[in-house]
């Protein structure tokens, strides 16, 4: 443990939390010492985030202990807990969309009053930005519903680190890094390991086991809405944390890749030619029937722009753009771009397909089921009721819905707005071979990925920068180094 110290700063007994007759926690014993990083693992679903929300008080446990800084915690509320000092960022964000940077400062710190509180709060926030992520590119006037969703995760996590009147004293961090590109990813992490070493606490939750590992000073393992393993970080190896998880074997990534066959690049038609709107140069992304095509760079360069003009060509012209087949987008952003939050996950997944579904002018309740039922149990989704609100599912399970919306309709080119965003490595291993199962049926995919690994399971790679493609690789002259020098060094 870091810092030397064995005071014991929160203390969970016996929690637990049911969502009707779903278990959601069941008895789960947690701790966590001053100065210390507990990593937290778990496939979607495993009771993870239900925990952290018990802790930072947005839900109350049906049975069990909370003990902060030695005293038991019996009204305990989000406002009791941010006065304790503990603070958390949440895999989905609670920024205002229609407030500034500085705006939103003050939102989380009532302390920030007088003429010139937006001065102070703007101050308080760049601050902050500036000693974790150097270079961040945000201003205090910024509106947060105009910046992308890998810079309102930048102000998200400098925000819960801010202090004014209340200390901060925990920190809990759900998938911190799952908008972040491996260069702010890396500086957030950095940031970490010196606040904890000065005292600070975190809770680190995050499907990158290489993050648990490498940053973490003990891991908790949470299986089922239980606590099934703890120990040292040192102690685990990644295969010690994917068998406590319960996941399946990880596959050989290259090896699967290759039976991706890109040697048949060129032999099937193209159904998708598209250059960037600030490609000088003849560039272009080509995607073929059947292939998976990765989009790689920074976040925010040009990437989802791309996609977004593909997925406009689908149903008007485009500047150049060119699209042969129906389209389908599977969103990263699922709370801003993805789920309908008011409706069922019945009717999530069928909003793609409505014209299928149909029977007579209405849509048939029976299609509509079957479905859903089919998708559900091909990829999945765990929940007891298909009937139940879209938002009773875990995030990793939301995107699954997502897929299984792209995947049940007519599309033959499925878009990937970096869609793994805070889904379990279990899960990933699962629709990873589920789209190269659907590309080998002659559907293609474009696939844009903060995660390096992830292209591995790519024929072909293009590498962005500046809204421009600086490199274009082949599978097999792919490396983690050529991406990284890419995506800095253009040309």
């Amino acid at each position: 443990m870091a810092g030397g110290t064995s005071l014991n700063i929160v203390k969970l007994e016996g929690v637990e939390k049911h969502f009707g007759a779903v278990r959601a926690l069941d008895g789960v014993d947690f701790s966590i010492d001053q100065g210390e990083c507990v990593g937290l693992v778990g496939h979607n679903g495993a009771g993870k985030s239900t925990l952290m929300n018990v802790l930072a008080g947005t839900l109350a446990p049906g049975a069990g202990r909370l003990v902060i800084n030695g005293e038991e915690q019996r009204d305990y509320s989000p406002t009791r807990a941010k006065a304790l000092g503990v603070r958390c960022v949440f895999q989905e964000l609670s920024l205002c969309p229609n407030l500034t940077v500085a705006e939103n400062a003050r939102v989380f710190h009532a302390a920030l009053t007088g003429l010139n509180w937006r001065k102070k709060a703007g101050r308080l926030i760049l601050d902050k930005l500036d000693e974790i992520f150097p270079g961040h590119g945000v201003n205090p006037g910024d509106l947060i519903q105009d910046l992308s969703i890998g810079r309102r995760q930048m102000i998200e996590v400098a925000r819960a680190f801010t202090a004014t009147d209340e200390p901060v004293r925990l920190v809990i961090l759900d998938e911190p890094t799952s908008s972040l590109d491996a260069h702010t990813a890396g500086q957030l992490l950095s940031f970490v390991r010196r606040v904890v070493a000065e005292g600070v606490s975190c809770v680190l939750i995050s499907h990158l086991l290489g993050e648990i590992l490498g940053n973490s000073d003990r891991i908790v393992v949470m299986r089922d809405g239980k606590a099934v393993a703890s120990g040292q970080a040192k102690a685990f190896d990644r295969e010690k944390l994917m068998a406590a998880m319960g996941g399946a074997e990880e596959r050989k990534k290259k090896a699967a890749a290759a039976s991706l066959a890109a040697a048949r690049r060129g032999e099937t038609p193209v159904c998708v030619r598209a250059r960037p709107a600030g490609q000088k140069s003849e560039a272009q992304v080509v995607a073929r029937q059947g292939e998976i095509i990765g989009l790689a760079g920074l976040a925010g360069h040009g990437q989802t722009d791309l996609l977004l003009d593909i997925f406009a060509a689908a149903s008007r012209k485009q500047p150049g753009v060119e699209v042969t087949a129906p389209v389908a987008l599977v969103a990263g952003d699922r709370q801003s771009d993805g789920v309908f939050p008011q409706w069922s996950i019945l009717e999530n997944i069928g909003v793609r397909s409505l014209r299928n579904l149909r029977d007579g002018l209405l849509i048939s309740r029976r299609r509509e089921e079957k479905l859903a039922e089919f998708w559900r149990d091909k990829i999945g989704i765990r929940t007891p009721d298909l009937s139940n609100n879209i938002l009773s599912l875990s995030g990793g399970n939301q995107q699954k819905a997502l897929f299984a919306r792209a995947l049940g309709s007519d599309a033959r080119i499925i878009l990937m707005d970096d869609p793994m965003r805070g889904v379990d490595v279990g899960t990933k291993l699962e629709v990873y071979d589920l789209i190269r199962e659907e590309a080998r049926a002659g559907r293609t995919f474009l696939w844009y990925t903060t995660e390096t690994e992830e292209l591995q399971n790519c024929d072909h790679v293009y590498i962005f920068r500046n809204g421009a493609i600086v490199a274009d690789l082949a599978r097999d002259a792919l490396s983690e180094e050529k991406v990284i020098e890419s995506s800095f060094e253009a040309g």
